[in-house]
This record gives C-alpha cells, structure tokens and sequence, in this order.
C-alpha cells in the first residue's frame, strides 16, 4: 500500500530516463515509456530494478490520441494505481519561422502540448485520492529565451507555453483534490552520448560561453528538481514553473 506507482513519458533517455532513475527505489513502481525505443527502455527499467523498484515498458506515439489513456490504464492495472505523472515526452525543433508549414507546428503541438493535455487528463481520476498525487510536466527554456545571439524554436516554444498555461490551469482545478501540477523548465542541457543533437559542437561551445555557471545542465540536475517536485515535502508547491537552467536569462 506504501508503494508509489509513477509514469513517466518520454523515458528510454535523457531527462525522462534521468527521472526514473532518480525516482526509483523499493517503495516505487515504474511505468517506462517511449515512443520506439525499446532497448532504452528496457535499461531504464533494468535501473528501477536494480534499486529495488518495480518497472515495466510501453512503446506508443505520445502523439497517436488513443495512447495517453492506455499509458495511464497499463500503469494502473499493472501496479495498482498512479501517484506521479511525469511528462518528458517531446522533441526539439528548430525550423524558423518562416519556413515552417503548419505540419512543423502540428507536430510538435500533437506530441508535447496534447501528450500532456491528454496524459493528464487521463490521470486525473486516478491521481485523485492518492497519498501525495503529482503531476509534473518537462517544459524548456525555448518557451522563456528570445535572443539573437540563442537559437530559437518557433514549434516547440508554442508548444512548450502551451504546456505551461495549462500546468497554470489545471493546478487550480486539481487543488481541490490535493493534486500538485508544476512544470520544470531545463536550460541547455548535455545529451545522452550518441543522441541527436539540435546544434553542432562548435554551437553548443558558444552556448555553454553564455551560461553564468559556464557548462551545460545534466538531466540529473533537472530529475533533481522533478524528484523535489513529486514529492510529498512539495505538496504546498503548485501552478508553478522552476528553471533549472544554470542561470540562463
């Protein structure tokens, strides 16, 4: 009964894969999902065992409507019921504006903005109730930075604001049932080796040269924040976005 059961989206690696890790131990169970990346998922999981955690995999398109509510059924079913939600789910794009047909921007709004929109709007009733429910959601810094000198991301700013007016809106409605819903707002953060990156290297050096603390965020440095933000320590903290970012204005 002291178990805590949590999904999180968009955790085969990075930041998602970080927050399992970190939220992992005996008292937890881990519903790990990625959109194909199953070997990634399969080590996250073997991690959530390795610190005595229960865990299982589903694979599913964040953005396909359907799978949102089959994520929060499996991990219900599977584990007894859901205590976090934690949406990593998403994606960098960096087409310019001008450049960019609706189908850029209907991408990243159907796997960010709606993923969250629909995970959370499954996970309400189960959340409800629940010994410490949480919902937490991975914004970025896109939706916060406007500069000529930082690269911008037309389609994944609009969808990560979107993201972050509904955490806004939703902790107001999900207070009454004693449900958290912030958001964490990662700087430029390190990519897991091998992983796709949005800038080359010499980008990323002029990148780290702009942030105060002089290096790039790890997701460790962001799960830090999203484990506070879980936790039942945090329950009078809601409606809120934290920047983890090294100090990037």
């Amino acid at each position: 009964m002291s178990r805590r059961v949590i999904l999180v989206t968009g955790a085969a690696s990075g930041i998602g894969a970080a927050c399992c890790r970190r939220l992992a131990g005996p008292d937890s169970a881990v519903l790990v999902h990625t959109r194909k990346n199953a070997e990634g998922a399969a080590r996250v999981a073997q991690a959530v065992r390795d610190a005595g955690g229960q865990a299982a995999v589903m694979l599913g398109d964040i953005a396909d409507p359907a799978l949102p509510e089959a994520l929060v059924a499996r991990a219900a079913d599977e584990f007894g019921g859901l205590d976090v939600l934690v949406a990593a789910a998403g994606f960098a794009d960096r087409t310019p504006f001008a450049g960019a047909a609706d189908a850029v921007f209907a991408k990243s709004l159907d796997a960010v903005l709606w993923g969250f929109l629909r995970t959370a709007r499954a996970a309400l009733p189960h959340l409800a109730g629940r010994r410490a429910p949480r919902i937490v959601a991975v914004s970025s810094f896109v939706a916060h930075v406007f500069r000529t000198d930082v690269a911008t991301f037309p389609a994944s700013a609009a969808a990560k604001a979107g993201v972050e007016a509904l955490v806004r809106a939703l902790a107001v409605e999900a207070a009454r049932s004693g449900i958290t819903v912030n958001a964490v707002a990662p700087g430029y953060t390190r990519k897991d080796p091998g992983a796709h990156a949005a800038l080359s290297a010499a980008q990323w050096e002029e990148v780290v040269a702009r942030i105060p603390m002089g290096r790039l965020g790890t997701p460790e440095d962001v799960a830090a924040m999203v484990a506070f933000l879980a936790s039942a320590e945090a329950g009078y903290v809601t409606g809120q976005v934290i920047h983890v970012n090294g100090g990037l204005i």
